[in-house]
């Protein structure tokens, strides 16, 4: 890996999840568009709790076809927040979850995905087995931009359960919440603690270039990282994965 490819790995690692729009917005072939609510119709509400609320992570897993859209609509949803997932992604960031947390309310978006694009989503979703597919019942969701009210959605659930840090889940920084519960940090920080919970003896940046390029090693830390995890604390109907 030359030292460019090292820079970018590492900043893809920890600058998960990704700069996120304040304001819904039309993902097409890589560029972002106004939001246009006619565009929902026919597809499929699927919660994005992470980077799959980015521009720039739709356009890696969906790429620059111009004729690729998706609707991605700001939301607010009363009673969860977005922790770390017990888990490391193939490119070295500890990644998203949606958790249980009463008295939260937190700003994500919906992706409105094709019958098409959801084996496209699901593909870098379920394929590591830290995911289930599923749907949630019974939520207080609010769509902005006149969407109204959802009381059930589909989303990626952890299969991993959440990150145990100090007795406490640790919220996302970059995810907005009020009434937030739990202490928040960027995954930047969240890898500096993961990096001493299992490999303080090696310098950080090693560790997660590591991660990225040792298999064996990254599913190793992720099994550490899981033997204290706490599972997703609401019901759900798993739908695939």
């Amino acid at each position: 890996m030359n030292n460019d490819d090292r820079i970018a790995a590492l900043a893809r690692a920890r600058d998960y999840p990704y700069p996120l729009p304040d304001r819904s917005y039309t993902w097409r072939g890589g560029a972002v568009h106004d939001f246009d609510p006619a565009l929902t119709k026919g597809r499929i509400p699927v919660l994005a709790v992470g980077s799959n609320q980015a521009p720039a992570q739709l356009t890696r897993k969906f790429g620059l076809d111009a004729q690729a859209v998706i609707p991605v609509q700001r939301c607010a949803l009363k009673d969860f927040d977005v922790v770390y997932s017990a888990h490391i992604a193939g490119y070295g960031a500890v990644p998203a979850m949606l958790q249980s947390a009463p008295g939260t309310t937190v700003t994500l978006f919906v992706n409105w995905l094709s019958d098409g694009q959801l084996p496209v989503m699901h593909a870098t979703e379920l394929g590591a087995e830290n995911y289930h597919y599923g749907r949630l019942d019974g939520i207080d969701l609010t769509l902005e931009d006149g969407g109204g009210m959802l009381d059930s959605v589909h989303g990626y659930i952890s299969r991993r359960g959440h990150v145990f840090h100090e007795n406490n889940a640790v919220a996302l920084a970059k995810v907005p919440a009020t009434g937030r519960q739990w202490a928040a940090m960027t995954t930047a920080e969240m890898l500096e603690k993961v990096h001493a919970r299992l490999a303080s003896e090696h310098p950080l940046e090693a560790f997660i270039l590591r991660l990225i390029s040792d298999t064996p090693y990254r599913r190793a830390c992720i099994e550490a990282l899981s033997t204290d995890s706490i599972a997703f604390g609401r019901h759900y109907h798993i739908v695939a994965g």
